[in-house]
């Protein structure tokens, strides 16, 4: 490497340096850490304690029940034992089991008797995979968990989790469903409500959390109480590959900046900022806690799973809550529970002020910046008026396509007629490389360029029109293996676009490849090899280009290895694609012809030749040349005169 590469490099580590050194914590900030670090452990060992405690206290008690020959004094021993752990909430300690169920025309949902919780969410329009008559299932049972953490007056920690509460209301009206489920105390008109909110229509779960004169059985410094929420996420789809690169845990904090756990193994990540929603994300769902204030202090961990788990990924998340003892002001989180569906997600943001905005639409993974941008305002939208028609979705991506292809068009003709100008100039470009061997290459250069000049042949604009045809395909790229429309859609052979589809199988995996083949993959890679088999007969018979004709060849095969995993819609669209170009190519050759396009270029040669201006770029790689051509003279004078 040069002198010139080592500054480079210095440099660049003197930045990365400089920039840790400047974002490096104060030690003020990380003795606040430490510190809070170190409250979240305590409680946590304590809650321990109160668990172990309140699961021997429930055998007991349940043992108690079934013994009908207990005695008086074994029973008065239980309460106090009860009193003495559960304080003011000794109520609270027994009750009965099972779930209370809230539902409108979208979803169905369960809350938990101990604990108060939302155990178990349902989505009514979609199915489980391969389940044409079960509902789609986000969690159940032991699958959810989730607890606030409570400071009795004399200190003693307890947990809703192990806590009974009561369903003291549940009523139905125009605007949607409401279940107040009621944690009672021992003191007389003490009490905490949780209310749930579901309305008609809709994928969106309120929750408010409100104490009733809970100063008399809380601390009276109480003034946040810290949650704890965690979701094991099962196996939706077939394709446990995708599902698992899609399965991720995300949040964004106050002010709309939005962060990502790894989703490719175990991350565990402690957060002092405020936070104003928690997503635990699935390929085509998510289940999102959105607080109307903001989480404090939070720990996120996220854990992928075994395969044969049959889980993705397990999401655990420790924050930090307000909470008014006193009951004037009410706690209030919102829960989506629903599809990644980008417009339904968007929709939460409608008229409502840039400070309240959700961002929601994020959780729809869309690619880099300039892809996002063109699935957002040409991709989405174009998806969502041929689907609105009611068209099968293989037409959609076909009409999608063809639309596609006449944008890009103009460019994609501009391409191949620049391809035509190179080939016809062909016999000329060889006399100039037999009359200017290889040591001779500045020679060459200039006399290339010229000819190119006179030609009106600029060597870039054939690549040009590819670079704004790229962001295009990526687009695709990303939207349809994310797009939930195409969930359970069967096409051909394919009965699930959004997964891959099978024309064999075999039990164990081979490295690379898998476990299957995929016929549209196949197929788009059959179509690929032919693409390009008609695109190199076109190309140049150079004896140093045989490699590169090879590597072109080697692309499909590559295709196949790569998509065979992918979406089969997204094959789907390949292969269309490359079918539209092909017939592109053929109509191309078709109307244009050489001959009389190297006649034309010989014509410009002579208008050019007669005084018309240069163009710029022609201009600009000709003033280079003769400025290399410049140097090289004023060096080889100089190492004359040192000669002498």
């Amino acid at each position: 490497m040069d002198k010139n590469t080592w500054i480079g490099f210095l440099l660049i580590a003197v930045i990365i340096v400089g920039f840790s050194l400047l974002n490096r914590p104060s030690k003020e900030e990380l003795a606040e850490r430490q510190r809070i670090n170190d409250s979240i452990a305590l409680v946590q060992i304590q809650e321990r304690e109160a668990q172990v405690l309140s699961e021997q206290l429930s055998q007991e008690v349940q043992a108690e029940q079934n013994n009908e020959i207990a005695t008086a004094a074994n029973h008065e021993e239980l309460e106090q034992r009860v009193a003495d752990i559960y304080g003011p909430f000794a109520p609270a300690a027994k009750g009965e089991e099972g779930l209370v169920t809230i539902e409108n025309e979208k979803i169905r949902v369960g809350i938990a008797r101990r604990g108060g919780r939302l155990a178990q969410a349902e989505l009514k329009e979609y199915k489980a995979y391969g389940d044409s008559v079960n509902n789609l299932c986000l969690f159940h049972g032991d699958e959810s968990s989730q607890s606030f953490t409570l400071v009795t007056q004399n200190n003693r920690i307890l947990s809703t989790q192990n806590l009974y509460f009561q369903p003291v209301d549940l009523h139905t009206d125009t605007a949607g469903t409401t279940l107040v489920m009621r944690l009672l105390t021992n003191i007389e008109g003490s009490y905490m409500d949780f209310v749930y909110t579901l309305p008609k229509d809709d994928y969106m779960l309120r929750l408010s959390i409100q104490p009733h004169a809970m100063q008399t059985a809380l601390a009276q410094n109480m003034t946040s109480m810290e949650m704890s929420w965690a979701v094991t996420i099962p196996q939706q789809e077939r394709g446990r590959k995708f599902e698992e690169k899609y399965a991720q845990l995300q949040y964004m904090f106050v002010g709309g900046d939005i962060e990502t756990l790894s989703e490719q193994k175990h991350a565990l990540k402690n957060e002092p900022s405020r936070i104003r929603w928690i997503a635990y994300k699935d390929q085509f769902f998510s289940t999102v806690m959105i607080a109307d204030e903001a989480f404090t202090s939070t720990t996120l961990e996220s854990t992928p799973l075994a395969e044969f788990s049959h889980y993705i990924k397990e999401y655990k998340t420790t924050t930090g809550v307000p909470l008014d003892v006193t009951g004037k002001k009410a706690t209030s989180f919102r829960y989506y529970l629903g599809p990644n569906h980008y417009n339904t997600l968007k929709a939460y943001d409608n008229d409502v002020t840039k400070e309240d905005k959700l961002h929601l639409q994020e959780l729809v993974p869309l690619g880099w910046k300039i892809v996002s941008w063109i699935n957002k305002i040409l991709v989405i939208p174009m998806f969502d008026l041929f689907t609105s028609w009611g068209l099968h979705i293989g037409i959609v991506i076909l009409l999608m396509t063809l639309v596609i292809k006449l944008i890009i068009l103009p460019f994609v003709f501009a391409s191949y007629k620049s391809s035509a100008k190179m080939r016809a100039l062909k016999p000329q470009l060889d006399e100039i490389n037999a009359k200017y061997p290889p040591e001779k290459m500045q020679e060459r250069q200039q006399a290339t360029m010229a000819l190119y000049q006179r030609a009106g042949v600029s060597p870039m604009s054939g690549c040009l029109p590819m670079l704004f045809q790229f962001p295009i395909l990526m687009a695709m790229f990303w939207f349809l293996p994310t797009a939930i429309e195409l969930r359970g859609q069967s096409l051909f052979w394919a009965d699930d676009l959004s997964t891959y589809d099978t024309l064999i199988s075999w039990s164990h995996p081979i490295p690379l490849f898998g476990t299957h083949l995929s016929l549209f993959c196949l197929l788009m890679t059959i179509v690929n090899f032919i693409y390009t088999y008609i695109t190199m007969q076109s190309q140049s018979t150079d004896p140093n280009m045989k490699f590169m004709k090879w590597m072109m060849y080697l692309m499909p095969l590559m295709f196949l290895f790569i998509f065979n995993d992918y979406a089969a819609g997204l094959s789907y669209y390949y292969l269309v694609s490359l079918l539209i170009t092909i017939l592109q190519t053929m109509i191309f050759r078709w109307s244009i012809d050489e001959k009389k396009l190297l006649a034309q270029m010989e014509a410009n040669a002579k208008k050019k030749g007669n005084g018309q201006k240069k163009s710029g770029l022609m201009a600009r790689l000709e003033k280079m040349q003769q400025e290399q051509q410049r140097m090289a003279r004023e060096n080889a004078k100089a190492q004359a005169k040192r000669m002498r």
